[in-house]
This record gives C-alpha cells, sequence and structure tokens, in this order.
C-alpha cells in the first residue's frame, strides 16, 4: 500500500484541511466521507502523481474512476456559462496515462461510473440497493447513489443472458438448445426492465436534471464547450470527448448484435463510437458476436415453432425495455427541462427553483452529445423490424403497454 496526499477544496471552492487518499489492493480508493461529498482540485497546490504504481487492472480502473470523477467536478464546477478550457497538467497527465494503459478515454465513461464504482456493505450479503454503496460521488445526495446503482442493477439483471449457448447452438444447428437460450435472455432482459422501473423510487427527477446531469456532459458535441477541452502537458490542442451514456453499455450492443438488429446510418455512428468508451474486452466481445452465423437467418430456415417464438418473445422484450427507457427519459430529461424553460421565462427569483439551474444546452441533448429523444426513438424503431412477421409485430405493440404500469 502507498499513500498519496493532495490539497482538495470543497464544492463552490470553500476551503477545508489537507485531506488525503490512498490506494490499497483490498479496499480500492479509500476517500474521506467529506470527499463523498463532492470535491474541486485546487490546480496549483495539487501535486503532479505519477500512475507507476499502478499495476494490477484493478487499480488502474479505480484510479480512472477517482481521476475522472475529478476531471468532471473541475471542469463543470461553475455550471455551463463559466466552463474552463483546459485542464491542469497534475489532473491531465496521470489522467491520461491510467486512460491509455486502460484504452478509455479521459473522461468519465459508463463503465466507470456504474461497473467499477460500488462495493458491497456487507460482503457476503446480497447484491441489492439496501447492500450497496458507491465509492465515488457526484453532487446530488442520495439521488447520485440511486441514479449509478439501479444502473448497475440493470446490467447485473442481464448477465444471466446465454449468448454463447445461443452462438454454439446456430453453429451445431441444435434448435431446441438455441430455442431455451433464448428464453433465457428473455428472462434476463424483462429483468433489466424491471430493475430500471426502480429509477423513480431512488431518483428525483429534479436532482437529476437540475443538479448531477451536467457532471456526467462531455466536450464534444456539446454547445458549452465547442472547442474540446486541452489536456496540459498531454497535448496543445484540444480534445473532444463525449460524456458517460447508456450508449455505452456494452450489454445492449451485444443483444443488437445477436438478434441483428441494425440501426440507421446517423445513429449506427454514434453507437459505433461510443464502443470506443468501452473496456477494450467488451468492444471485443461485441465484434466478435457480429462475426458469427446469423441467429435470425438460423431462425428463418428451420421449422420450428418453439425456437420461432423464442425469439420472436426475446425481441419483444427488448423493444419493451427500450420504449420503458424513453419513458424514463421523459421523466427525466424531457419533462424537467420543459419546467425549467418555463421558469427561465418567468420574472421572479429563481434561485430556489433547483431545475432551473439546470444547463439549457442540455436541454436536447442526451450526456454522450445525441439528439436524446430522436435517438432514442429511432433506436426503439429499429429493434421492431427484427420481428420475423408484421402480425407478430402489431400484436408485440400492444403488449409493450404493459410494462409501463
Amino acid at each position: 500500500m502507498f499513500t498519496l496526499c493532495i490539497e482538495l477544496y470543497s464544492y463552490r471552492r470553500q476551503q477545508n484541511p489537507i485531506l488525503s487518499y490512498r490506494l490499497t489492493t483490498s479496499h480500492g480508493w479509500i476517500l474521506p466521507s467529506e470527499f463523498l461529498s463532492f470535491v474541486v482540485i485546487n490546480s496549483v497546490q495539487m501535486p503532479l502523481l505519477s500512475s507507476k504504481f499502478l499495476q494490477k487492472h484493478r487499480e488502474l480502473r479505480l484510479a480512472h474512476l477517482a481521476l475522472s470523477m475529478m476531471t468532471m467536478g473541475y471542469v463543470w464546477q461553475e455550471g455551463e456559462n463559466d466552463t474552463v478550457e483546459v485542464l491542469p497538467c497534475s489532473l491531465a497527465v496521470p489522467c491520461w496515462e491510467v486512460s491509455q494503459r486502460l484504452g478509455l478515454p479521459p473522461i468519465l465513461t459508463h463503465a466507470d461510473g456504474v461497473l467499477a464504482n460500488w462495493r458491497k456493505k456487507d460482503p457476503e450479503g446480497p447484491f441489492n440497493m439496501e447492500n450497496l454503496e458507491l465509492l465515488v460521488r457526484l453532487p446530488g445526495g442520495d439521488s447520485v447513489q440511486g441514479f449509478f446503482l439501479v444502473t448497475l442493477l440493470v446490467e447485473l439483471a442481464g448477465v444471466p443472458a446465454s449468448i454463447p449457448t445461443v452462438i454454439n447452438g446456430v453453429k451445431c444447428g441444435d434448435s431446441e438448445a438455441v430455442a431455451r437460450a433464448l428464453e433465457d435472455i428473455s428472462q434476463s432482459v424483462q429483468d433489466m426492465t424491471d430493475a430500471i422501473k426502480l429509477m423513480q423510487v431512488y431518483v428525483d427527477p429534479s436532482v437529476f436534471y437540475g443538479i448531477m446531469r451536467i457532471y456526467l456532459s462531455g466536450w464534444k458535441d456539446n454547445p458549452c464547450m465547442p472547442k474540446g477541452l486541452i489536456y496540459e502537458g498531454v497535448q496543445t490542442e484540444p480534445l473532444e470527448y463525449s460524456g458517460g451514456s447508456a450508449a455505452q453499455s456494452s450489454l445492449l450492443h451485444c443483444f443488437d448484435e445477436l438478434l441483428g438488429i441494425k440501426h440507421e446510418a446517423k445513429n449506427g455512428d454514434f453507437l459505433t463510437r461510443m464502443r470506443s468508451y468501452m473496456p477494450p474486452a467488451h468492444k471485443q466481445l461485441i465484434q466478435d458476436i457480429s462475426l458469427q452465423p446469423s441467429l435470425r437467418n438460423f431462425v428463418q430456415q428451420q421449422a420450428n415453432e418453439q425456437l420461432n417464438q423464442a425469439f420472436q418473445v426475446c425481441v419483444t422484450k427488448l423493444l419493451a425495455f427500450r420504449s420503458y427507457h424513453i419513458n424514463v427519459v421523459s421523466r427525466f430529461i424531457t419533462v424537467p427541462a420543459a419546467r425549467a424553460r418555463q421558469l427561465r421565462n418567468q420574472s421572479r427569483d429563481l434561485e430556489e427553483a433547483m431545475i432551473s439551474r439546470a444547463p439549457s444546452a442540455l436541454e436536447e441533448r442526451g450526456t454522450g452529445g445525441s439528439g436524446i429523444m430522436t435517438f432514442l426513438k429511432s433506436v426503439r424503431d429499429q429493434t421492431k423490424i427484427a420481428f420475423l412477421s408484421e402480425t407478430i409485430k402489431t400484436i408485440t405493440e400492444r403488449t409493450i403497454l404493459q410494462y409501463f404500469v
């Protein structure tokens, strides 16, 4: 174990005593409780930290989480109207070095905030909201914990999906094995839909939209930072990186490749670009799945009612998940954005209105930079095309309504 000490300033630049954090192989980044309410780095006093002592993959992932969280705090600490143009070398250089070693971009990604940002309170306890907590938080209190941990549970729900079994079954011509595996995948996607419903229980839309969301934003396709960000000590020209996005989840990319779901040119390009924000092994898995024999063609060639139905149900469940995701985005972004516009147009003091302080530049955009509703609806509509028959598609569209009650 070794200890690194840095000068930290609390949120909104209120000075605190010197705090420290250390890296241990057993617990990862151990941050003082004051840090968990968020910090803003004082770039003058922060020393240039070396990453040479970080050897194991787990150490590097935890370092990337901490450094990218600090980066988001430094860039967005004053909101959308006073963003910085240069990330200080004391933060930019170690963040860049760790990112290069991991094959990740030097910005907070889905793989950081969700996949690498949790621990069990009781190591032997269940994997649920009550027994999970974050390692590092953004501003936003309990809603921050709720957002990241619910998203983690959505990812966890997809883990049992039997994608390798489907692929092997197709190669061997085993229709029954493929059908059973597709039924397992359908259940996994259903569990993902059930998990994402917890978002409305654990996350306050006003807090998410008004406080937290800007810290997930990047500096590519973002009107707040049209020139990008200079990483001092790394490159003299500004660099552009997208913020964290559900489009960076490798799970949904895997399902799309397996089921033969193809996206329109613009959205397809965006989703392909999002793969560069995933851990390299995840990106490689998606590529490997895409190179396998077509599942859809296999199903169409088999005179097997069970297989046909299993495929249709699988697409149905994925369509329902994406439809419910649109519902969540509407509740947490579209509706608060409309309310924020209304409040800004009123000629009264808005300091008490949390939602009105949200960045106006992100009202129609996702944190990854996409036109959020247009993008999500297009992805959903392309999922419909994967159905094998128009009759089943019509029936399936009606069944989606059950997921919104």
